[in-house]
């Protein structure tokens, strides 16, 4: 006879509510295996959302959601939260076309409360709420679950701030596991690190309760006499507590796996009448050995083989990541100048080979990018070579330090975008389609896009030489499989380069050059005359070269991937207006500001028109208009 199952029973978190202690254990399992399953089949973020199944299960035990208010910090551990809340059905679809989004959704559902995406906003949105729920007279609770890695934001420490100063009726619920993505980094780590010392205190103090509790009459007093004195002794080696210091109650170290003292904790704190921080200590890929083992490879996993953990497809080729990564580590070697920077993205952006081999010259300074661009400026301005590797949508949360810091100082900063463009999976937050927008209009800034993975490492190269703010953006994923040059040549700036002529013009930006060589030629056998320019540059344009080929053209197009408003289009529409050629006939073609659809980039490229027989359609409609 097969054992019960109880995920099939749970459509509401009201339903866990009928379970007892031992039941939610094994519920526990099933999430864990469910999950596992998803995610090996979808991809997606799994290591942290194994290690929080019981504590999402304890919120949703005590509390009483989605009248009391649960916000997700980033939202890489809410899986078990959609599983629990009405959506376990649609779960399958987790991260695909027309499927859930990895991360809570205020469209998806009444039990998202916030969006997340980006690290370090839950308490700020948190203190929000309490606020305005106590404006309005209202009577529920807000919880915020927060990761070690995300109080390594500075966004973080200023609504700490606040919630000491308001001290409003507030839970924060700390996940602590010694991860973001990379390896936690700071000194508020090692000081967590500190508090918890080791899972045996948490071990011999679970024990300990456990025999008491069988004492008859004086089991129960004598756990409330040994609280006390845990509270004492926090004092004595512990004096001025970060957080109690800030006016926030501190209740912890607890067991992030024990179910019974995640359940009275929660309960606990949701009677303390001001804020709260509950301290719970857990495993990332808990339940599932290779996750545990290498949490950081399972943070943001491609489809793999459950028995194995190994990935079901692997990468025919280099991707743009690890070409950046070997050319910022060649150019180290022969420049002890050069420093890298990351943002808790040291795998992610490739430069793992550079931290290992130049640790003394490499800083990976948590989810911090406004730091990392002022560190930047710091470093620049005493001589050295800094470059910044921030995935696109991330380097948005700098953009005052990049204008601010390094720009209008004009310092020689380079700006490694990786990501950019159309990422695909993890939905609207992830998308990398705005840098050229935001970047575009700073002052010194040079901007860069490789039509190529051998032309990224020639930018590498050629961005320490300019002496000037320098940013390059570069996709997600494997290159075009071309020969890379080891020996580095250098690109004059703003030089763009001439592929093809033509009686009118296509100008394409970035990876999109091989797409506009491509519909060129399927538009030339259709009797059209089209040339290709790899523009290079959208700071500054090679005026020379367009308008050149422009005062010959009767038709010219643009095609980028980022966002129309204030893109690399608008700057080619712009440059010719102010050579007086205003009657060629233009267009641009690139990407809309607006949410995307989830679903793989190729999918997003096609609905949104901007694979190559859609253009070829839409070029040959243009003409015939």
């Amino acid at each position: 006879m097969s054992p019960e199952k109880f995920l099939p029973r749970i459509n509401s978190p009201q339903d866990l509510k009928q379970l007892s202690l031992d039941e939610l254990k094994h519920l526990a399992s099933e999430i864990r295996a469910a999950i596992i399953d998803t995610v090996a089949r979808n991809g997606g973020h799994l290591a942290s959302n194994l290690g929080a199944v019981e504590l999402t299960l304890a919120l949703h035990y005590v509390f009483d959601s989605p009248h009391d208010k649960i916000i997700w910090d980033v939202g890489h551990q809410c899986y078990t939260h959609k599983l629990l809340t009405g959506r376990r059905e649609a779960f399958g679809r987790l991260r695909q076309s027309g499927g859930l989004l990895g991360y809570p959704s205020r469209e998806e559902s009444e039990y998202d409360t916030y969006n997340t995406g980006h690290a370090s906003t839950a308490l700020s949105a948190a203190l929000g709420l309490s606020v305005a729920r106590d404006k309005k007279n209202e009577d529920y609770n807000v919880i915020a679950v927060v990761g070690d890695g995300s109080l390594t934001g500075g966004v973080a420490y200023e609504a700490l701030n606040q919630i000491g100063h308001l001290r409003k009726k507030l839970i924060i619920v700390l996940n602590y596991n010694e991860m973001s993505i990379s390896p936690s980094v700071g000194a508020l780590s090692s000081y967590l690190s500190y508090l918890v010392s080791g899972q045996p205190f948490l071990k011999m103090k679970e024990q300990a309760k456990s025999v008491l509790r069988t004492i008859p009459k004086i089991g129960r007093p004598l756990i409330k006499a040994a609280r006390a004195f845990e509270d004492l002794i926090k004092k004595t080696f512990f004096p001025g507590l970060f957080f109690e210091e800030l006016g926030i109650r501190y209740v912890g170290p607890i067991h992030g796996h024990s179910l019974h003292s995640l359940i009275e904790a929660f309960e606990n704190a949701r009677n303390y009448p001001g804020p709260v921080l509950v301290h719970c200590v857990t495993q990332k890929g808990k339940g599932y050995r290779p996750a545990q083992l290498d949490p950081e490879k399972f943070h943001s996993a491609s489809p793999f083989n459950i028995n194995t953990g190994l990935p079901v497809c692997r990468e025919n080729g280099p991707t743009y990541s690890r070409i950046f990564g070997e050319a910022i580590s060649d150019l180290a070697r022969n420049d002890d100048s050069i420093m890298a920077i990351t943002a808790a993205m040291t795998d992610g952006t490739g430069l793992n080979q550079f931290a290992v081999e130049h640790p003394d010259r490499f800083f990976d300074v948590g989810i911090a990018e406004q730091h990392a661009v002022n560190f930047a400026a710091g470093l620049a301005i005493a001589g050295l070579k800094p470059l910044v590797a921030i995935y696109s949508t991330f380097l948005q949360r700098a953009y005052d330090q990049i204008f601010h810091e390094v720009c209008l100082m004009d310092l020689p900063v380079v700006f490694a975008l990786d990501r950019a463009g159309i990422v695909g999976e993890d939905g609207p937050t992830h998308q990398g389609i705005n840098d050229i927008a935001y970047l575009r209009h700073m002052p010194n800034m040079i901007l860069m896009a490789p039509k190529d993975e051998n032309e990224l490492r020639q930018m590498v190269y050629s961005a320490f030489q300019y002496g000037h703010p320098v940013a390059i953006r570069f996709p997600k994923g494997k290159g075009f499989g071309v020969k890379i040059d080891r020996e580095f040549s250098f690109l004059p700036v703003g030089q763009a380069e001439l592929l093809k002529t033509g009686k009118d013009l296509i100008i394409a930006y970035g990876h999109l050059v091989y797409t506009a060589l491509e519909v060129a030629n399927r538009l030339e056998e259709k009797g059209f005359s089209i040339g290709v320019i790899n523009a290079r540059f959208a700071r500054p344009l090679d005026e020379d070269l367009i308008i050149n080929q422009a005062r010959k053209a009767g038709v010219i197009f643009t095609l980028e991937e980022g966002i129309l408003e204030g893109g690399f289009g608008s700057a080619v529409r712009e440059l010719l207006d102010r050579h007086g050629l205003y009657q060629v006939r233009f267009k641009s073609f690139g990407l809309p500001a607006a949410l995307y659809p989830l679903g793989k980039p190729d999918e997003i490229r096609n609905i949104l028109r901007l694979n190559a027989d859609s253009l070829v359609e839409d070029i040959g409609n243009f003409y015939s208009s």
